[in-house]
């Protein structure tokens, strides 16, 4: 795998005239979230997945507010954001289909889900489809190794998986 280089210090970063961060969230983190650490790097966590909650991903932008709320450095909240397979740095689909890769999901045909879900879909792993419906994602152990394969769907645990099996989920949820 060759690395890529990004070129950071002249990236622009796209920006909205509203906040991500808004009054009544930063009330909320500074009732809820400050309180309980001895540092503002403590909440950042429960910050971060607040946020994508919220929007669903956590955007650039959004990473300058949350840094400029706990006044930490913007590159902290770039290595939480990006070191947790949770966190997107990108919209997702209206479907997130995370397939289990970890050893026992291996051993128990994962990549046979995970290659139909790809060719199915039309999209790699970490890419959305063009109508926005689909992200998939190869994930890191979801903890359910007595039931592998396993996925997670919109994070929803899906166990014992079949190619039949991921077809009906992405079929009943292309339905709704």
């Amino acid at each position: 795998m060759a690395w890529s280089v990004k070129p950071s210090a002249t990236t622009q970063i796209e920006r909205r005239d509203e906040p991500w961060l808004n009054d009544d969230m930063k009330a909320r983190y500074r009732e809820i979230f400050l309180p309980r650490y001895a540092e503002s790097m403590g909440a950042l966590m429960p910050i971060c997945h607040d946020v994508q909650h919220r929007y669903g991903w956590i955007s650039p932008q959004a990473m300058e507010e949350i840094a400029a709320f706990l006044e930490i450095a913007p590159a902290d909240v770039l290595d939480t954001v990006t070191f947790y397979e949770e966190f997107h740095t990108e919209p997702t689909g209206k479907v997130v289909i995370g397939v289990c890769q970890s050893i026992t999901c291996e051993a128990c045909g994962h990549q046979a889900i995970l290659d139909h879900v790809r060719n199915r879909l039309g999209i790699e792993p970490h890419e959305t489809s063009a109508d926005g419906g689909f992200t998939l994602l190869a994930m890191e152990c979801l903890g359910s190794c007595d039931t592998a394969p396993c996925a997670l769907v919109n994070n929803r645990r899906y166990d014992n998986l079949t190619i039949e099996g991921i077809d009906r989920i992405i079929d009943d949820l292309s339905r709704t």
